[in-house]
């Protein structure tokens, strides 16, 4: 668990500052929870989620200074804490809230199976996010244009991480970083979407 990970194009080699430009964008992540906790305004969803979002920030900062497989696990399961918790808060506030712990292992399902027929851990997610503006948009809720952009966001950040390793050669600091930034603007959505559902 302690393996040194070399897994994007910006890092050339072992220590702390490997991957500055990856390092430093997580404080998009930082940002979004500082936002989304001043947006709950007490409301513990918001709170929860704030909080979940701080932990990605932690997770994946300590990933990308000490690039370790156990760092690279605990990256992948704040991000996944967090995704089970959005579908759980989906399902309460647009759905029913007696079923809503249902959300968490219905989308642990789909994550794994995605994952397992080689999709990754996020093609789920971006599944996930195109169900719920699907369910929105059924139901004539407005707001299933949240999730659409946020979706819409998400396939781009998808597809710019995984362009980083190929573009090394053309762009040497990769693309990873923006995969950070433009999920901060995901995370900070879905999370805003969700606060606010008893708002007008």
């Amino acid at each position: 668990m302690t393996d040194y990970v070399d897994g994007y194009c910006e890092r050339v080699g072992p220590g702390l500052w490997g991957e500055p430009l990856n390092s430093l964008s997580n404080l998009a992540f930082l940002v979004a929870a500082v936002l989304v906790w001043r947006l709950a305004n007490g409301d513990r969803t918001g709170r929860v989620l704030a909080g979940l979002i701080g932990l990605v920030f932690v997770a994946s900062t300590v990933f990308h200074l000490l690039a370790t497989r156990w760092a690279a696990v605990a990256d992948s399961v704040a991000i996944l804490v967090f995704m089970l918790v959005c579908a759980v808060a989906f399902a309460r506030r647009y759905g029913s809230p007696r079923w809503a712990w249902a959300g968490a292992p219905v989308f642990l399902a789909l994550t794994v199976g995605t994952a397992l027929l080689g999709g990754g851990l996020y093609l789920g997610a971006l599944i996930g996010l195109a169900a719920f503006a699907a369910v929105l948009a059924f139901s004539r809720d407005t707001r299933w244009t949240h999730f659409a952009v946020a979706g819409a966001i998400f396939a781009l950040s998808l597809s710019l991480r995984a362009l980083d390793r190929d573009v090394c050669d053309y762009v040497p600091v990769g693309t990873h970083f923006l995969w950070h930034l433009l999920n901060g603007v995901v995370l900070y959505l879905v999370s805003r979407t969700l606060v606010l559902h008893d708002r007008p």
